[in-house]
């Protein structure tokens, strides 16, 4: 690699940095606060209410902000969305100060960080296309997984460590701290780069229709982007409950120890996906990575068992890196690089539907089904309850199984789309260190 080379990776690896500052901080507000609502109203459903309003505003402007990603300087994007995105946290902290943040007022934090925060991802996205060359993708994305990692990897035990010692409100603050890092690494990052925009202004509505012909024109790229929908609600199963569940039957502490020990799943998969380079059969390694989460989850529901729960999750989340990758490298090396922002942002907001339909719908199947189903004396308990047990977070582990099978399923069904498996040519995996 070049001198120039060496720079652009050079700047690629201080962005990664700065994402994961950020991803710790982020990490450590998602699970304070969802100990908090889960403390004080005992309901998975409230949970999974807070995590719906966090996360569609960003879904649904993904697009506009794909387009603005294509139109504007994308480093300075990611600066006004990673510094704007703290008024949310700063109104939570200050409904906090008065006693306590009644459900809708958090809802409203996270709302308006969230519709600030759309503008990071497709711009990130698109710049790592301007850093990089791409036989350098793959290990790209593992350094992206890695630093994104640090919300499931370090934040749930600097939390969990936190919540014994002090109450949400620190977390809070340390959050908006580490939007200050990111912000200062993003500016030093955009110091000496051109910036990449279009030089044609056409309107948002013209944009936004140049991504979705982008995408549909591409048969293999749009199928592998609706597959993502069914894909998204059964990852959303283990994501919007697994909380709930091990609450259920010990404390926050023991749930950060949980999921930073899955987590570090994650973490080894990335680190071996930076060492090396995978260069063929990104459809294979996909379905079989989604296969085996499938597996793995349906294990991390089986039983209210600490080593049993973090055995599998640590295998479930070792398979999410390999599939990841290989979505981006499937999607990336398809897609024009002067419309990537505008279609990353539909990406965005299509294949992550699922997600919405999960976060709406399983707090309120696990409260009122699923939980009553699985108590002592329940509809399920003397035939499943027999191998899955009957305590209280029974219910959330039963459909958590059930989610895990169903993605295994889904699995096998996108192996054997044509148009997926034509977006590259076949083969065995190849890697090189």
């Amino acid at each position: 690699m070049n001198k120039t080379g060496n720079s652009a990776f050079l700047k690629f690896v201080l962005l990664c940095s700065g994402s994961f500052v950020s991803a710790i901080g982020s990490g450590i507000t998602s699970f304070g606060l969802g100990v908090y609502v889960f403390e004080k109203t005992g309901l998975a459903s409230s949970g999974t209410l807070i995590t719906l309003l966090a996360f569609l505003p960003g879904l649904l402007l993904a697009p506009f902000a794909g387009v603005l990603a294509d139109r504007y300087d994308r480093r300075l994007l990611m600066i006004l969305g990673d510094g704007f995105s703290a008024f949310g946290l700063v109104y939570i902290l200050i409904c906090l100060s008065a006693g306590e943040a009644r459900l809708w007022q958090i809802g409203i934090g996270v709302t308006v960080s969230s519709v600030f925060s759309s503008l990071v991802e497709p711009s990130f996205r698109a710049t790592v296309t301007d850093l990089l060359t791409e036989e350098e993708y793959s290990k790209a994305s593992g350094l992206v997984q890695l630093s994104g990692s640090a919300k499931f990897l370090v934040s749930p035990l600097i939390a969990g460590f936190l919540l014994r010692v002090s109450d949400i409100r620190l977390l809070l603050m340390i959050d908006i701290c580490t939007i200050f890092v990111t912000v200062s690494v993003t500016l030093a990052v955009r110091k000496g780069l051109i910036p990449k925009v279009s030089q044609v202004q056409n309107s948002f509505l013209k944009e936004f229709r140049t991504g979705m012909t982008a995408l549909a024109k591409n048969r293999g790229v749009l199928a592998l982007v609706l597959s993502g929908i069914g894909i998204s609600f059964f990852l959303g199963c283990i994501q919007s409950l697994y909380t709930p569940m091990i609450l259920g039957f010990t404390d926050s502490s023991m749930l950060g120890i949980a999921t930073t020990v899955s987590a570090s799943g994650m973490l080894v998969s990335s680190l071996l996906l930076g060492m090396i380079s995978v260069k063929k059969s990104f459809t294979k390694v996909l379905t079989a990575s989604l296969f085996l989460a499938g597996l793995f989850m349906a294990g991390f529901g089986l039983r209210e068992n600490m080593i049993l729960i973090c055995s599998f999750g640590f295998l479930f989340f070792s398979m999410l890196p390999f599939a990841n990758m290989s979505l981006d490298y499937l999607i990336r090396t398809n897609i024009p690089n002067d419309v990537q922002g505008r279609v990353w942002g539909l990406i965005g907001i299509i294949s992550q539907l699922g997600y919405v339909l999960a976060y709406s719908t399983l707090g309120p199947l696990a409260d009122f089904v699923f939980i009553p189903m699985l108590i002592p004396k329940g509809l399920l308990a003397g035939s499943v309850g027999k191998i899955i047990g009957t305590e209280s977070s029974r219910g959330i582990g039963l459909l958590i199984i059930l989610a895990g099978f169903l993605l295994c399923v889904a699995a096998i069904l996108l192996y054997h789309i044509k148009s997926i498996r034509e977006l590259e040519n076949g083969g065995d995996v190849c890697i090189e260190s």
